[in-house]
């Protein structure tokens, strides 16, 4: 479905999964080349340490380079599926406060998938994310394997 960016940002907000576990979209960038995280801190998502529970902020980081590719290349014109394929977290700090994290779509990564989509009809590649708290510390870090399809794709034989 081709949405803008305004209803993407609020559909995120109040979509369950992540509402309950205290994520929140701070902002969608013009033409879905990017996004604002804010992952707060509430009773919901604390764990026996006091801390972020880690799969609340793997919840945060896990749809949103899908997100954006989907919603990029439908915009497009392309039909395409999109999801992440696979990820690795590493928690390097304690999250004891709220976090934020960045997501940017270069021109270069969105030609690199645009063309590989034309010529091959299925785009895999790992994206990173560094999630932040508030002093700007890494607390953080997590790779996600976003994979393509382009669903009219037709190989030549």
């Amino acid at each position: 479905m081709v949405v803008s960016e305004s209803l993407s940002k609020w559909g995120m907000r109040f979509y369950p999964p992540l509402f309950f576990q205290r994520i929140w979209v701070v902002k969608i960038d013009r033409g879905f080349k990017g996004v604002r995280v804010k992952i707060n801190k509430s009773v919901f998502n604390r764990n026996y340490n006091n801390s972020i529970f880690g799969g609340t902020i793997f919840s945060a980081a896990d749809p949103f380079y899908p997100l954006l590719f989907h919603q990029l290349f439908s915009h497009k014109g392309y039909n395409v599926i999109a999801w992440s394929k696979s990820s690795e977290i590493q928690f390097i700090k304690p999250a004891l406060a709220k976090l934020y994290f960045n997501i940017s779509l270069s021109d270069e990564e969105i030609a690199e998938a645009e063309h590989v989509l034309n010529t091959g009809g299925k785009y895999t590649k790992s994206h990173p994310i560094d999630i932040y708290n508030t002093d700007g510390e890494i607390c953080v870090t997590l790779m996600n394997e976003v994979y393509l399809r382009n669903l009219n794709f037709k190989e030549n034989l």
